[in-house]
């Protein structure tokens, strides 16, 4: 499965289906290994964040730079698992732990006020000026219970986010 010019062995299909918590059907694994040998231009096996950068719905995201230290370097069974977070069959708690992991920048189990601000700004870019920015974020915290002070950990995301997360994308299937 490292080599890209290989073809996936139904082992190597449950495994990645195993690996994602069957948040993809086997059909779907095998589009995704197609698109990753796409993406994989040299053939190492892996994906760089050049080369994911090449895909125009990510190189428009506001958040692409953010992606980046969670995509330079997969494998295909991790960038199966970094795409499954947008599946329509993904729980919750995994949708709410890949955003919780875009939120905590320096990876410390911990998100600040800051960081928070700082994936705001990235989204509204020079729509809002900081001071709303502030005042924005300052509500939600406080309707959620928290302070600008507090640090929050991924259970504090699950109670802020409740049930109204909707991250879905469609794999096409050949």
């Amino acid at each position: 499965m490292g080599n890209t010019s290989s073809m996936l062995t139904q082992y190597d299909i449950e495994e990645v289906q195993e690996h994602c918590s069957n948040t993809f059907s086997q059909q779907e694994i095998v589009s995704l290994y197609q698109r990753f040998c796409q993406l994989d231009r040299n053939g190492c096996g892996f994906i760089s964040a050049e080369e994911f950068m090449t895909v125009p719905e990510f190189a428009v995201n506001p958040l692409s730079q953010r992606l980046f230290r969670m995509l330079d370097g997969l494998n295909f069974k991790e960038f199966v698992a970094f795409l499954s977070a947008f599946s329509s069959r993904a729980s919750l708690q995994q949708k709410v732990e890949f955003i919780f992991k875009v939120y905590d920048t320096d990876g410390n189990g911990k998100v600040t006020f800051n960081e928070m601000l700082d994936i705001l700004r990235d989204l509204t870019g020079q729509f809002i000026s900081e001071q709303q920015r502030e005042k924005v974020l300052s509500h939600v915290l406080e309707e959620a219970g928290y302070t600008k002070d507090s640090l929050l950990v991924q259970a504090d995301f699950v109670k802020i986010l409740g049930n109204g997360l909707k991250m879905e994308v469609e794999v096409p299937v050949d």
